[in-house]
């Protein structure tokens, strides 16, 4: 009987030692995200679904740029890096705040994208994620963007992971088309020997409530990120430092929007002005001014 339960408890440890190492690879994939790279967008229509013979695909989109990948929070089950670009001059370069991911992991809860600036709250059951990280992006004024989860994978050399869920239109899209208004996104993650690369298989999706979605054409993204120097980033850095208090206070009301857990839709303007507009204005410093104005675009 000793022997039996001897057994058990040295199967048990060797269980939870290989969940444990299983869960810092994971972690440790998330964090290479992390730095200073070179990085270059690319996006391409490749299939036309539209009955409309006057359809005209969006252009191919080529961009590159300099990226800084900032840890912010690396906690027990919890990873954020907030995204900079540096454009411009290399020598006084300038620093636009750019995308933010959220890693958590285990997560339950999800405001899934439903178009037109409509999120839908989901509470998954513990058995749908178990040992799975949910992303969470979000647009430059921390505003929610998609969400999805999955399982890091470790496998021949490589560690990757994949995802697809519903998001609204890229401001490349938004700003050009109006013809659809969810982009299905089919997320890869994977970290290469060079950096990691945002690998995408996209739809785009006409949805009206009541009926059934419309695909009206297929893209996809190939994103690279090149590590280089984080010297290169120095602009990028020394940004953040003057900037990581108001962001935080951003975040602290965001966090507390989201922890009502109901559906959640949002303003597209208000006084004629988007949210990011009012702030990243240099004028907008105190706590209470910035809570009263994402609350006004939380529409009751």
């Amino acid at each position: 009987m000793k022997k039996l339960i001897l057994g058990g408890l040295i199967l048990l440890m060797a269980v939870s030692v290989n969940a444990q190492s299983k869960k810092k690879k994971d972690k440790n994939a998330i964090k290479e995200m992390c730095g200073c790279f070179e990085v270059t967008f690319n996006f391409a229509e490749t299939f036309n679904n539209s009955k409309d013979s006057l359809y005209k695909p969006s252009k191919k989109k080529i961009a590159k740029g300099l990226e800084w990948g900032q840890l912010v929070e690396d906690s027990k089950n919890k990873i954020t890096i907030q995204h900079l670009l540096q454009v411009g001059n290399p020598a006084k370069p300038h620093i636009v705040k750019h995308w933010r991911q959220d890693w958590m992991y285990q997560n339950r809860d999800f405001y899934m994208f439903n178009g037109d600036n409509n999120w839908l709250y989901e509470n998954k059951p513990k058995s749908k994620v178990r040992k799975q990280w949910t992303q969470k992006v979000y647009q430059v004024d921390d505003s929610p963007r998609y969400e999805g989860s999955g399982t890091w994978v470790h496998v021949d050399g490589k560690s990757y992971w994949e995802n697809t869920t519903d998001a609204p239109l890229p401001r490349r899209e938004y700003t050009k088309r109006s013809d659809y208004n969810v982009t299905e996104r089919g997320n890869r993650h994977e970290i290469t020997n060079y950096g990691w690369v945002h690998d995408q298989d996209n739809k785009k999706i006409i949805r009206k409530a009541g009926e059934k979605d419309v695909t009206l054409a297929n893209e996809k993204g190939y994103n690279t990120y090149v590590k280089v120097p984080d010297v290169r980033c120095k602009a990028a850095k020394d940004w953040w430092k003057k900037n990581e208090t108001k962001w935080q206070l951003v975040r602290n009301k965001w966090d507390e929007v989201f922890s009502r857990n109901q559906n959640l839709s949002l303003e597209a303007k208000v006084e004629n002005k988007q949210l990011y507009k009012h702030l990243f204005s240099d004028k907008v410093t105190e706590e209470k001014e910035m809570n009263d104005i994402i609350e006004s675009f939380v529409k009751k």
